[in-house]
């Protein structure tokens, strides 16, 4: 007698993303193109972005295309569970098919770890976009955090003024010239930051 083997299928388990880059490199319009596959396909998501960040004002994910929704924002002492149900009640969310965060790189060590633990107990996916590093090459905690636990990490690609792929992030002042002493946290869009390659980073310093 034959005796077939049956071989259970195995079932896709949901990641924690993070999607870093320099500045200008797309990172926002990558995300709201995301947000619109899901929900084309009539998905909910889950937006939040920072507190932090109101170039565009408070609660708002922009991209340099013109394109712009509405989030839940968060701060570093916030639960990350608490303000995804949040989001979910404000827009009768039944059931999230992802959680969709930008600028990342303000998330705690701690938050990280708790959408981390999120995306595997409830199999729901995070995808996080934000840089890896400040004006003087210092890790931010979110993502340095973010490089430790996420499960998926891709770094988006943005060019240098030199044409060179661009991996740095650089500060300029109100006349222009480049900033290299201040407080890691300076918001800020095109006019105040830039994204440079190595050499150029290093050059004069």
């Amino acid at each position: 007698m034959c005796v077939k083997l049956v071989i259970p299928t195995t079932l896709t388990m949901a990641k924690l993303y993070f999607r870093y880059a320099a500045m200008n490199a797309g990172k926002s319009t990558a995300l709201l193109q995301a947000a619109y596959n899901y929900e084309e396909r009539g998905m909910a998501v889950v937006l939040l972005t920072a507190e932090l960040d109101n170039r565009d004002g408070v609660g708002l994910i922009s991209s340099r295309l013109g394109l712009t929704r509405e989030a839940i924002t968060f701060n570093a002492q916030h639960s990350m569970a608490e303000r995804i149900a949040h989001a979910q009640q404000s827009r009768w969310i039944a059931k999230v098919a992802c959680v969709l965060i930008d600028e990342a790189q303000f998330l705690s060590p701690a938050q990280v770890q708790a959408l981390h633990r999120w995306a595997h107990a409830y199999n729901t996916p995070v995808m996080c976009y934000g840089l890896r590093s400040d004006f003087q090459g210092h890790a931010f905690a979110g993502a340095a955090m973010l490089l430790v636990l996420a499960d998926d990490i891709e770094e988006m690609k943005t060019i240098c003024d030199c044409g060179k792929k661009a991996s740095m992030n650089a500060r300029f002042g109100d006349d222009g010239q480049r900033l290299r002493e201040g407080e890691q946290v300076l918001i800020g869009g095109n006019g105040r930051y830039r994204g440079l390659c190595p050499d150029c980073f290093y050059a004069g310093a």
